[in-house]
């Protein structure tokens, strides 16, 4: 079998590419050498090489065989173009600092905003997820202060957290058989008022469950909060066409959220880190509203330091972006929506192939991409002691799984007399790399 190689060739392209953006620079006078290379050149070839032989202690994220976390390599354009941008290091807080970046970031934000069926928004890139989560939650604070934020006990950790952060009260809302958000449970918390803000995930961590949005949305109706969707994973399945019926239902709903984030280095095949926050509404700018008199007096145009609680952002990101969206636009029907059907594909067919095996018992069958399963056994220390041991057998045959402690009741229903409170170590597969 031929070893795996990484693509070198893009290499020469990224040359041709910094060539055509040298010549937009020739009126600049000539500078010394050493002011750009004031380095030894034989002490950066011996780091550089160290640096390499450094990183080869890391599991093969880049390659199918790692199918345990939400790794997932950047495609190459958005690799070639975070590095030519790099060139220039551009910075997309102000206008000054990025006169090119800050309007590609513009650009590729208000495309995922169409994604949704937003026209008219107001958004930007983050760091990630938890900082695009953070200024939703900031926001709902401002609209209903001292009011309570309530998610999924199966949604990310950090809306606990940043609602620590933020000093808003949080409370976790009990999920159901299949991990998704109780709209019953829901309602009983309502009924007894003090709610602000509600957060439905679309695709939790855990296991990619999706939360009943049209049904969460009914209860906006009739209780009024905030409704703000967690899709830093799972929100680029709304382009997917092999989704179930009530993933499809959640997904459609989506335009009606106050609030969106989604994370563009998941499954937007992006470096770390780029996040991305989307308001419906884009009157909630005046929250972020401050004066910066050394920074924004360039020009009259939006700067995205005026819309983000972050300041300094690499206006890389931005350029890596938009340039991924010009080669895969964001539609149903195209390439790049072909990748997240294949990558649901072989969820289910994996999921088949373990519920076709007595060894193992099965949860749900995957609403995205995320597939968990736990050794057949009814003694539950028996099972996840065998499923730590799966997982350190197949890291020795060089697949690479997750471990994931998750109710037992995902599994085994109430038999055996468990308790409500029981959890099983489960093992976790993530299969979002379309090869």
């Amino acid at each position: 079998m031929k070893p795996y190689e990484f693509d070198k060739g893009d290499l020469d392209l990224l040359r041709e590419a910094l060539v055509r953006m040298e010549a937009g620079f020739r009126e600049l006078p000539a500078v010394p050498r050493a002011v750009g290379r004031s380095y030894d050149e034989t002490a950066l070839r011996e780091v550089l090489l160290e640096v390499a032989t450094r990183m080869q202690d890391n599991y093969p994220y880049f390659h199918p065989n790692y199918a345990g976390q939400m790794l997932k390599p950047p495609h190459p354009i958005a690799r070639l173009a975070y590095s030519l941008a790099m060139y220039i290091n551009p910075n997309n807080h102000a206008l000054d600092g990025s006169r090119a970046s800050s309007p590609m970031e513009k650009e590729a934000v208000a495309e995922i905003a169409r994604m949704f069926g937003w026209q008219a928004h107001l958004g930007h890139l983050t760091g990630g997820g938890t900082m695009a989560n953070l200024e939703a939650l900031w926001i709902a604070g401002q609209l209903r202060p001292g009011d309570t934020v309530l998610a999924s006990d199966q949604a990310h950790y950090t809306h606990d957290r940043i609602s620590g952060v933020l000093k808003v009260p949080f409370e976790s809302v009990p999920s159901d058989r299949h991990a998704r958000m109780d709209p019953q449970a829901l309602e009983d918390r309502l009924k007894r008022g003090g709610v602000g803000c509600v957060v439905a995930t679309l695709g939790t961590t855990a296991v990619g469950a999706v939360d009943p949005l049209p049904e969460i949305l009914a209860l906006r109706e009739r209780y009024g909060f905030r409704l703000h969707a967690d899709c830093a994973y799972g929100g680029y399945y709304t382009l997917a066409s092999n989704l179930d019926v009530s993933a499809r239902a959640a997904f459609d709903a989506l335009g009606a959220v106050d609030s969106i984030v989604i994370d563009p280095h998941k499954h937007g095949l992006q470096p770390y880190g780029c996040g991305c926050v989307l308001f419906r509404d884009p009157a909630v700018g005046k929250f972020y509203q401050h004066d910066s008199p050394y920074t924004y007096f360039t020009s009259g145009d939006l700067h995205l330091g005026e819309i983000s609680l972050e300041c300094s952002r690499a206006g890389a990101a931005a350029v890596a972006l938009w340039a991924t969206q010009r080669l895969l636009p964001l539609v149903r029907g195209g390439e790049f929506a072909g990748m997240l059907d294949s990558c649901r594909r072989q969820a289910l067919e994996l999921y088949a192939r373990l519920a076709a095996d007595s060894r193992y018992v099965t949860a749900f069958p995957p609403e995205l991409d995320i597939v968990v399963w736990a050794v057949r056994d009814p003694d539950l220390a028996r099972a996840s002691a065998a499923a730590r041991r799966e997982f350190e057998e197949a890291a020795s045959r060089g697949v690479h799984l997750a471990l994931a402690e998750l109710p037992a009741r995902y599994f085994y229903g109430h038999a055996n007399g468990q308790s409500p409170g029981a959890s099983v170590v489960s093992l976790r597969s993530v299969r979002m790399k379309p090869e």
